[in-house]
């Protein structure tokens, strides 16, 4: 397992005498750990499935919840942006408090991380299904969506900032990390076309009824917007809980093979002796360390613009393209197009650095949001312009969690006292993109309601139309360009990689040759 491999090579150091370790066989004691602390292809894997839940059911959420809200549920537009709004600002909330418990929990026999996974995981999946169930008292409906709402995106978050820290404690090596971080974005995305294949297709094949104007009662047919009358609104709530049910199944899944396939490494010996400081003042120095303040303010920008893209898309496709029957697959070809350049844009990062892959990665979106804010309404285009979203899709997925490990090693070579900060990093730059996309999701659905939309409509008035195009198309375009004329502001190049790299295999070549191992007494003990 993870935990174990590497740790042969420095404990044997540590307990051989000084003597027996002449100059000439130094060089030689220095290569065995590099050597060892390799990850095998089985333990990358079981590290990316761990990233799966987090997908598959946030890709339900952010494509689907606002849509159902809206036309299934039929809460108003505008309680629907107070749970929309609300259960986002608290998930944000949640990320820095849970991150606080965790840099506070002790070493257990699981680990530090791992125990936060595997008990938050039953009580996740029960407020996750009742998230998509119709209660039968009308007056309380917002306050039902809004309590398991907030309740689900606590449990998860419970899950998914310990599995985000643990990419820190899987592997010392930055090669590593960066390899593993690949297999989880490939997971992760592929979660995300599980999340949509799933919710689309179940959703897809019962129509929501639809009416012609508030005051009518009967299902019309229109042109595309035609819907099937034998098709009832109960029809609609069961195929929601139904894809709810599959989507949990996996949430277990794969938290049991993350929970049996990888085990966290113990803390280096050196940042073991390490002052450990409070939360308040940890946080102090995260927020104080440039590096991660720029990434995290241009990661804030682009991450929202595809926030906006992801809330919106199912309501734009339905009313203003036309394509009530076809968002679906229009999501699923985007997230299929995604997961196939995950590794390509792995292999470029690498060839030609991580900022290069940002300004061309993210870039590439524009010019296909620009086709979609100008063109008719044409389904061949669209589908072309959704493969092709995917590739920018792709390059947003990998680049924030492959730059973050970076960020936390250039932070631990200017402060190399410092101990359980990894947490803070993580838990910090997902609160401030989930408090971003609350407040979108929030300023999107009251824009709607301001435009005057009408809650299970056939079709929308101009002014939503206009609204939602903008939502999908202008928006995220200023958006990811205010975010790349940020990153211009980052320092860490490639350049500024190599040489952090070889500071800190320095450090842990010294902490391995003064004696300090990163296992306990009795892994070493089955060594000897």
């Amino acid at each position: 397992m993870a935990k174990g491999e590497g740790a042969e090579s420095g404990s044997a150091a540590g307990l051989l005498p000084t003597s027996i370790l002449q100059a000439g066989e130094r060089p030689a004691q220095v290569k065995e750990p590099k050597k060892q602390q390799q990850l095998s292809i089985c333990n990358k894997l079981c590290y990316a499935v761990g990233g799966a839940p987090y997908q598959v059911t946030g890709c339900a959420l952010g494509f689907f919840l606002q849509i159902y809200l809206l036309d299934v549920a039929q809460v108003d537009p505008f309680s629907a942006s107070i749970i929309l709004f609300v259960g986002r600002a608290w998930d944000a909330i949640t990320d820095p408090l849970v991150g606080f418990c965790i840099s506070k929990s002790s070493w257990t026999r699981l680990g530090r991380l791992m125990p936060w996974i595997i008990f938050s995981t039953p009580l996740a999946i029960i407020a996750y299904f009742l998230i998509w169930f119709v209660p039968d008292f009308p007056r309380g409906q917002a306050l039902w969506y809004l309590l398991f709402y907030c309740l689900f995106e606590t449990l998860v978050t419970c899950f998914h900032v310990p599995y985000s820290a643990l990419t820190m404690f899987i592997s010392t090596e930055q090669s590593e990390r960066d390899s593993a971080t690949a297999y989880r974005m490939t997971v992760e995305v592929l979660g995300t076309v599980l999340g949509t294949a799933i919710q689309g297709q179940i959703v897809g094949q019962a129509d929501t009824p639809c009416l012609q104007d508030p005051s009518d009662s009967a299902v019309v047919s229109e042109g595309v917007n035609r819907t099937h009358s034998t098709t009832s609104l109960k029809e609609t709530q069961n195929a929601y809980l139904l894809a709810a049910g599959v989507i949990a199944s996996i949430y277990v899944i794969c938290a049991v093979i993350l929970t049996v396939g990888v085990r966290e490494q113990r803390e280096p010996c050196k940042t073991q002796k390490a002052e450990h400081m409070s939360f308040f003042r940890g946080l102090r120095l995260v927020m104080s360390h440039g590096p991660y303040v720029k990434l995290i303010t241009g990661f804030l920008f682009t991450s929202l613009a595809f926030m906006l893209v992801e809330g919106n898309f199912a309501l734009f496709c339905t009313y203003t393209l036309g394509f009530r029957n076809e968002f679906q697959n229009l999501l699923l070809a985007i997230m299929l197009s995604a997961t196939f350049t995950i590794p390509i844009w792995q292999w470029f990062l690498t060839r030609f650095g991580k900022k290069t892959a940002v300004y061309i990665g993210i870039s590439s979106a524009v010019p296909f949001l620009i086709l979609v804010a100008f063109m008719e309404s044409n389904l061949i285009v669209t589908y072309v312009v959704a493969v092709a979203a995917g590739i920018s899709v792709a390059a947003a997925f990998l680049l924030p969690w492959s730059m973050l490990p970076d960020v936390i090693d250039d932070f631990h070579l200017k402060q190399p006292r410092s101990r359980g900060t990894e947490p803070i990093f993580f838990s910090f730059y997902v609160f401030f993109t989930k408090f971003a996309s609350g407040v979108s999701l929030g300023i999107s659905t009251l824009s709607l309601d301001f435009a005057g939309y009408q809650t299970r409509g056939c079709s929308q008035p101009a002014h939503v139309k206009f609204t939602l195009k903008m939502l999908v198309t202008m928006a995220p375009i200023v958006l990811i360009l205010l975010g790349l004329l940020l990153f211009r502001l980052y320092p860490i190049d490639e350049e500024k990689r190599r040489q952090n790299k070889k500071a800190l295999q320095a450090l842990r070549d010294e902490a391995s040759s003064s004696g300090c191992s990163d296992t306990d007494s009795t892994e070493l003990a089955s060594i000897l």
